[in-house]
């Protein structure tokens, strides 16, 4: 990766042009402010966008090395203990690299099939149950052998790289944390 120029969206909406910070290193970019955003709860109202050294491992298990000059990237704020819980439990460490098969346009909605990478993370998707798709919190909208749909509401697909999606792109997947706890604990019990 060579150091290249990556669009920086400030906490009051506006872009500006970051440089790269050279081989294993991102400039990560943040979604505009959402409903229910104060200042301080956002790492870029602060005016410093955020570098975040990335590995091999890294590289290897999710979408980052397909990016190109100029591909912002999703960040969702952390959960505060105590807090409200608006979406699931998003840790950020992504279980596969899936593919996007179809975009479909409902009026203002889009509707997303995105196909699986293998049938390991099928068990940990479910209907209505909860998927993070490029770090973006999303409810599964229908599942079919090796792929998932999402519904995308106006305001995701305003604030959120979500909006781009096209066939054949390459989108980091994140099941579940609770559902990935309930299989590893029935797969030690031998009940899988």
């Amino acid at each position: 990766m060579s150091d290249r120029n990556v669009p920086v969206l400030r906490g009051d909406g506006s872009e500006e042009v970051e440089q790269h910070l050279g081989e294993n290193r991102v400039r990560a970019v943040a979604m505009k402010p959402t409903d229910g955003m104060q200042r301080g709860m956002s790492v870029l109202d602060l005016g410093e966008p955020i570098s975040v050294p990335v590995g091999p491992e890294t590289l290897g298990r999710t979408a980052l090395s397909r990016l190109a000059p100029g591909d912002p990237v999703n960040l969702e704020r952390p959960l505060r203990f105590g807090g409200a819980l608006g979406g699931h439990l998003v840790l950020g460490h992504v279980d596969g690299v899936g593919t996007v098969d179809a975009v479909t346009r409902v009026e203002s909605t889009a509707r997303v099939r995105i196909t699986l990478p293998g049938r390991e993370l099928e068990p940990l998707l479910i209907p209505q149950g909860s998927v993070a798709v490029d770090g973006v919190s999303l409810t599964v909208a229908g599942l079919a052998e090796l792929s998932f749909e999402v519904m995308l509401i106006p305001h995701t697909l305003a604030v959120t790289t979500l909006g781009r999606l096209k066939p054949g792109q390459a989108t980091n997947i994140e099941a579940d944390v609770i559902g990935k706890y309930l299989v590893r604990s029935l797969a030690l019990r031998g009940t899988t």
